[in-house]
């Protein structure tokens, strides 16, 4: 009889949710039934406007996570089953519209999707034993989460072409020198740290924060003009006292 117990724990501690992938006997792989429940977790973000921060870690010892669960790679009926599941509960792509702030904890193994997962979050906390990696091409293919267009956004191209070429991972000291997490922190004040950032976000002004970051994420991909034009807009609908 499978496994019934939830995949990926949801937290409420005032504005702040954690979201936990639990799945550590599997270094909290993602399955397609953790890809679905993850999918239902963010959806309750995206419709909540009381949530101000939301913490993404990973459950025991070993990892944030390690990525897509190879052993159902080639397990779904057809190809086109496959592609339509990803079309129509795309968590990452989700992720990436999520207003409010995210937070990654990140831990142990983060390869692959975790690793992707954690670059759609805003804020990346790292523990001394992190190790990240996009290792698609060792094994054949390419990331399919986000993570050619997320690393390079992140780091330079040719941090991100190394990265994303050999597979090769990164350790938690690198990660930082290199600008791809913004702290690292001893692993047994991973959790309390990355509590601390999402609690003093979440005291400030939310329409403030929400803006903030809509100007940041959309201005990016604008010529200046354009990006300047947004501010503005945000600017007056935040003295105006709302976001539409």
């Amino acid at each position: 009889m499978p496994d019934e117990r939830p995949l990926v724990r949801i937290e409420r501690e005032e504005d702040v949710v954690l979201v936990t992938l639990d799945r550590p006997e599997r270094l909290n792989s993602l399955n397609l039934a953790m890809r679905d429940q993850l999918w239902g977790a963010l959806c309750l973000l995206r419709d909540d406007p009381t949530v101000r921060v939301a913490v993404v870690q990973g459950a025991g010892d070993r990892a944030f996570s390690a990525g897509a669960d190879i052993t159902e790679f080639g397990t779904a009926p057809s190809l086109v089953a496959a592609r339509e599941s990803r079309q129509q509960r795309d968590p990452w792509g989700l992720m990436a519209r999520l207003p409010m702030p995210l937070i990654a904890a990140i831990h142990g193994y983060a390869y692959g999707a975790g690793l992707e997962l954690s670059m759609l979050c805003d804020l990346r906390i790292a523990a001394e034993d992190a190790r990240l990696a996009l290792p698609e091409v060792t094994l054949g293919y390419i990331p399919s989460a986000g993570g050619t267009q997320t690393i390079a956004r992140h780091l330079g191209r040719s941090d991100a072409l190394e990265m994303v070429t050999t597979g090769e991972p990164i350790e938690a000291r690198t990660a930082l020198d290199r600008g791809l997490v913004h702290a690292v922190v001893p692993l047994d004040r991973l959790e309390a740290t990355a509590r601390d950032w999402a609690a003093r976000i979440a005291a400030l002004e939310p329409d403030a924060v929400r803006a903030t970051k809509r100007a940041v994420v959309e201005g990016m991909d604008l010529p200046l003009a354009e990006g300047l034009a947004l501010e503005r807009r945000l600017v007056a609908a935040v003295v105006l006292g709302g976001l539409a």
